[in-house]
């Protein structure tokens, strides 16, 4: 099946409120030629639709849409993820990094600092404990997460940078 050709998957999908968005159909695929896609894991087709949804070489589609789970392997198999979720465990020595690599790229390079940017969306959860100094009020709640930001200022003063430098670096915070 090399010369069966990879169509255009796309497809509108109506969204809430009158918006639109498209999806990758794997059987759009199937009907194109690619008859063992109900047969893959499931595993398997959620790479392949980011596969087609990332523009991946056409002999790597065809590779693993026709898989075959005793078969050698010759190709690489590309996965491109469409969004990165980090704790702030590992979130803030990433985002530590990334302003070293700006640094780097201004200072040494002399090339903008706009070039560093990551690939995909990053949403960084700050999901460590907030400490309970007040608890039995209503004010409980927030009288903690008060405390919780005057006591990590300066981690939030860098987070809040990281969402202003980066377009695609957002921070999710412990009060939502």
């Amino acid at each position: 099946m090399t010369d069966t050709k990879i169509p255009d998957t796309r497809q509108e999908l109506a969204l809430a409120d009158g918006l639109r968005g498209q999806i990758f159909s794997l059987p759009a695929l199937a009907a194109a030629g690619f008859a063992g896609l109900p047969r893959l894991p499931v595993s398997l087709r959620i790479v392949l639709e980011s596969m087609l949804r990332n523009r991946a070489d056409p002999e790597q589609i065809r590779a693993l849409a026709n898989w075959q789970p005793n078969a050698k392997r010759e190709l690489e198999v590309p996965f491109t993820v469409s969004r990165v979720v980090l704790q702030d465990f590992t979130g803030v020595p990433l985002l530590a990094d990334l302003a070293a690599m700006r640094d780097a790229a201004v200072e040494e390079l002399g090339k903008p600092a706009s070039l560093i940017e990551p690939l995909v969306p990053v949403d960084l959860v700050v999901d460590h404990s907030v400490q309970v100094d007040r608890y039995g009020s209503a004010d409980a709640l927030s009288f903690n997460l008060n405390r919780e930001f005057e006591r990590n200022a300066e981690s939030y003063r860098f987070l809040k940078w990281g969402m202003g430098a980066f377009k695609s670096f957002k921070v999710v915070p412990p009060s939502i």
